[in-house]
């Protein structure tokens, strides 16, 4: 068949011309090599699933963020007396490598933002436990801001069982910012945490938990190893190592409880169409 003669001689090569251009950027865009790098780390031979506990507060302010001490406290002691063994994200990390083992009913103990109240109350609670976690810090707010930890204090704490990493500089949502911007926040929060704690920092939660893959590579580029989000689910073999989903704790009518039953049920969360970024 002539398509030349059918459509005409202009049109044919106006045509031509337009599928050139855009096999050309598919080209350009198409990197599957590098993207899948940035967020996929499917080596992990087991189905082992990891609950991700996701933390703000812990105090008595009467906000859904905050947990109360008393229930914090219960919390802890729930998952030392049945059996949950608390890693860090370089563990989690090593394990969706395939370079790593985790211990049985592993549990990573997450807080964001960087709140006083993580040094002051959770703080010695984990000690009282002997229970790792670790803490997402906004480092333009350290020191500097009321109600923020101080650099002093993280450096205590990383004597002790918790892991510092980055939550940015400022806390904006980064897909409403320029990349210029972006990168900004992903570079100098590491640099400055690097800085003032002596060692890599190589994990990020995103502020609000939104990013797109575009936000995974540049987080990749900027020398993060993987990021966290606030999708509701376990971490597994198949997650998305720039997009590890966790499980929000918070203040509500029956806290304790809605903590069990997020424990029990956040790994049957797959089953009912649940779907990985």
């Amino acid at each position: 068949m002539n398509f030349k003669k059918i459509i005409g001689g202009r049109q044919f090569w106006t045509l031509i011309a337009v599928l050139a251009i855009l096999l050309g950027a598919l080209l350009i865009l198409w990197k599957p090599e590098e993207q899948a790098q940035a967020v996929r780390l499917p080596h992990a031979e087991d189905d082992t699933q990891v609950v991700v506990l996701n933390y703000h507060m812990v105090n008595s302010m009467f906000i859904s963020l905050a947990v109360e001490p008393e229930d914090f406290d219960w919390q802890m002691k729930y998952l030392v007396e049945h059996g949950y063994h608390t890693i860090t994200p370089d563990e989690l990390y090593d394990y969706l490598a395939g370079t790593g083992t985790l211990p049985d009913r592993p549990v990573l103990i997450t807080f964001d933002d960087g709140y006083v109240d993580n040094y002051t109350t959770a703080y010695p609670i984990l000690k009282k436990y002997n229970l790792k976690a670790t803490i997402f810090v906004v480092t333009g707010f350290l020191s500097k801001r009321k109600g923020y930890l101080t650099w002093d204090q993280l450096r205590e704490m990383e004597q002790h069982g918790i892991t510092i990493e980055s939550h940015t500089v400022t806390h904006a949502p980064l897909p409403e910012l320029p990349d210029d911007k972006i990168r900004e926040e992903l570079v100098d929060s590491k640099r400055q945490a690097e800085k003032e704690l002596g060692h890599p920092v190589e994990f990020i939660a995103y502020p609000t938990g939104v990013h797109d893959l575009h936000i995974a590579q540049m987080a990749r580029e900027a020398g993060y190893k993987g990021g966290f989000t606030v999708k509701y689910s376990d971490v597994d073999r198949n997650s998305n190592v720039f997009a590890m989903e966790r499980v929000p704790i918070f203040r509500t009518a029956n806290t304790n409880k809605d903590f069990t039953d997020r424990l029990r049920y956040t790994s049957n969360m797959t089953q009912f169409g649940w779907t990985r970024n």
